[in-house]
């Protein structure tokens, strides 16, 4: 298997579970183990917060001791295992153990995968975006199968579901790997010690992260409460799921052809699009709350998610020397994709009491407070590229 396919199908193999995980779970608990909504939503909220814990500090350590190729299967492996560990009744505070610990360490997969797109980008040239997609596609894919087999057969399906989806990755992972994922780190080597200190002393990365967490953060209202602002229109749940699919697919679109026609553009100018994407995005939603503006406004999720995940990747892959790559991917996945949402969605979920449409107006605000760092800082992010194309 070539470079480019196992990239590919490791993205498709993470993504299909995360499409399990991340929708789904919250539910699962309240239906299958008989937890009350809020004791679910306290379990997941502190789990989010491990989550946000173990990628910004787990991981890195994990890769300044072992191969980024053993990380990923060690995480696989035990995720599968914390998954056969649902399998018994159990009280309250061993759903609590058990969720917090699989939130801390299953979605340690993701940016040890995305460590390994970088990687492989410096290393072998190949294409981000068309693996990337593949990953779309997993999530997509478990989003149909998931309402099928609930549908057949009860909500229980969706734990049989994730451990076959770990288990086929453990498979998958287990197999041969790209050669620059099993080098070992060099122990004790200075480029080893001291990566967070040398990430945030650098601040074209401290910008570009600022910027990052804002635009992420933007779409704290829309993944908690799309599926509420639309059932709240009356949309019937089948149709719900339809309209809010329509942004994976063409998020699915960008990531196919984002390296053919964004391989050559500044990582500033991604921000920039991305950025003015998001505001627009949340604005109409604001100014127009009804159904058809809110399904037109899907197709932005390419710009307001993709292209400002795009832009960060590049960014690190230019910018950023081969031993900083894996802290900054942590640094990413914790501060921008986990926590930013987090603590968002309390001054969101506030707002949307008062009125949903304000709620969303709220994220506008964040991906304006983006575009105007952009302006700010846009030489200096471009600046540290050229830099690192002139070593």
């Amino acid at each position: 298997m070539n470079n480019q396919r196992w990239l590919s199908m490791s993205f498709f193999v993470f993504f299909f579970t995360w499409g399990i995980f991340l929708p789904y779970w919250t539910g699962w608990l309240t239906s299958s183990k008989g937890l009350s909504v809020t004791q679910a939503s306290f379990i997941m909220g502190v789990g989010m917060i491990a989550r946000s814990f173990s990628t910004f500090f787990l991981f890195p350590y994990a890769t300044r001791k072992i191969s980024l190729l053993r990380v990923i299967r060690w995480t696989t492996f035990l995720s599968f295992i914390l998954a056969l560990a649902y399998l018994p009744e159990s009280p309250f505070g061993i759903l609590f153990v058990l969720t917090v610990l699989f939130s801390a360490i299953y979605p340690i997969i993701l940016p040890s995968a995305e460590s390994g797109a970088s990687l492989l980008m410096q290393h072998e040239r190949i294409h981000y975006g068309k693996s990337r997609s593949f990953g779309s596609i997993g999530y997509t894919v478990a989003l149909l199968l998931i309402g099928t087999v609930t549908a057949i057969w009860n909500e229980q399906a969706i734990l049989y579901m994730m451990m076959i989806g770990l288990g086929v990755g453990l498979i998958f992972f287990f197999q041969s790997a790209p050669a620059v994922l099993q080098q070992h780190p060099v122990t004790g080597s200075v480029a080893q010690k001291g990566q967070l200190r040398a990430l945030f002393a650098n601040k074209p990365y401290v910008t570009v992260l600022c910027i990052a967490i804002l635009l992420q953060g933007s779409h704290a209202s829309y993944y908690n409460y799309g599926f509420i602002f639309l059932d709240e229109m009356g949309i019937n749940g089948f149709y719900v799921g339809v309209i809010l699919n329509i942004a994976v697919l063409f998020e699915i679109i960008f990531f196919t052809q984002a390296d053919r026609l964004l391989s050559g553009a500044k990582t500033s100018t991604l921000f920039i699009v991305a950025a003015a994407g998001s505001t627009i995005r949340w604005i109409s939603i604001f100014l127009f709350p009804i159904t058809s503006v809110f399904i037109v406004t899907q197709i932005l999720h390419s710009l307001s998610f993709g292209m400002a995940h795009f832009a960060f990747i590049q960014y690190i892959s230019k910018s950023l020397p081969h031993h900083l790559i894996a802290s900054a991917q942590g640094v990413y996945a914790a501060v921008a994709l986990s926590l930013s949402t987090a603590l968002l969605t309390f001054p969101a979920g506030y707002l949307y009491d008062q009125s949903p449409r304000l709620a969303f107006l709220s994220m506008a605000v964040c991906s304006t407070g983006a575009l105007i760092v952009l302006f700010w800082t846009k030489q200096l992010i471009s600046h540290d590229i050229e830099k690192k194309k002139g070593r």
